[in-house]
């Protein structure tokens, strides 16, 4: 069977964009000659490949073919630069990165980074963004999953270290000092998260008390409000230490259970390919990680 690229492109559009109207406007053509070409490449391939819903979401197949008309793509542009560097315009990497590694360590990898080759990131919690590499939305991603998504590869990256910490006003009024018996009362105490994928208060609440408790919970999207709320007072978080180093060494923050944390192994993962941009993006990312993570994930 072979594939047409402009009936691939026109699925990766949809997809990308979440509708056959905005894919339309991406590719310059009608909606009914994106849907045209998308019918024709599943009459081709003989399934679905595309479900019809807002946003539009591929299948298990539309998946591989999404991933193939990106990777097409990415080749097709590399070839351009080696052989016409002046008038190959820009290359962009679609990146799915953890909003605490934007906000820390992941920034000193772009250092430098070769002309004509931009970035599209997208933030996604560590525990789903490999869903966005399986659809094909992105080309790499920093992962808590190690198993390589099919078709990519898996680069172990190390640990990102997170502390519950608070304000010592917070403490005093909420969970009555930092005593030994701090722990257990923090079930009930107000928390913040970053949204409802964020887990970390969830899981630490449960190796620390043994329970599964639901306490207040305050949703913060930002990581710069995020901080800025935990140190207001209105209730504790978990904070990489980089981010919260500052704040514990002027007291402005306590560490809640001195001692226990939570350590986030971070993967890499990336498509399979031989393309020059997505290799040097790759080896800056994990020079970039082993100066600033903790070694392994324990």
């Amino acid at each position: 069977m072979r594939l047409d690229p402009a009936q691939l492109a026109a699925l990766a559009a949809v997809v990308e964009r979440g509708t056959f109207e905005a894919a339309a406007r991406s590719l310059h053509v009608t909606p009914s000659a994106v849907s045209q070409r998308v019918k024709a490449l599943e009459q081709r391939s003989g399934q679905v490949l595309v479900r019809r819903s807002r946003p539009c979401r591929p299948t298990a197949a539309g998946q591989v073919l999404v991933r193939l008309a990106g990777q097409m793509a990415l080749l097709e542009k590399e070839a351009l630069r080696a052989v016409e560097p002046a008038g190959s315009g820009t290359l962009t990497l679609a990146v799915a990165v953890n909003a605490d590694s934007l906000s820390t360590w992941f920034p000193a990898a772009l250092a430098g980074l070769p002309d004509g080759v931009v970035l599209d990131l997208r933030r996604e919690d560590q525990d789903h963004s490999a869903g966005l590499l399986r659809d094909g939305e992105v080309m790499a991603a920093v992962t808590a999953d190690g198993r390589a998504v099919q078709g990519c590869r898996s680069v172990p990256l190390g640990a990102m270290r997170y502390l519950a910490v608070a304000a010592p006003r917070f403490v005093d009024a909420r969970l009555g000092g930092t005593d030994v018996a701090v722990a257990e009362r923090l079930a009930d105490a107000p928390l913040v998260s970053f949204n409802r994928k964020d887990a970390l208060q969830a899981r630490f609440l449960r190796e620390v008390t043994g329970r599964r408790p639901s306490p207040p919970e305050h949703l913060v999207p930002s990581n710069a409000a995020f901080l800025a709320v935990v140190r207001a007072g209105l209730g504790w978080g978990m904070v990489p230490d980089v981010a919260a180093r500052d704040d514990l060494a002027s007291g402005e923050l306590v560490e809640l259970v001195p001692g226990r944390h939570l350590d986030v192994p971070l993967h890499w993962q990336h498509w399979r390919l031989d393309a020059p941009a997505l290799a040097d993006l790759t080896e800056r990312v994990r020079r970039a990680a082993a100066t600033l993570l903790h070694p392994g994930g324990a």
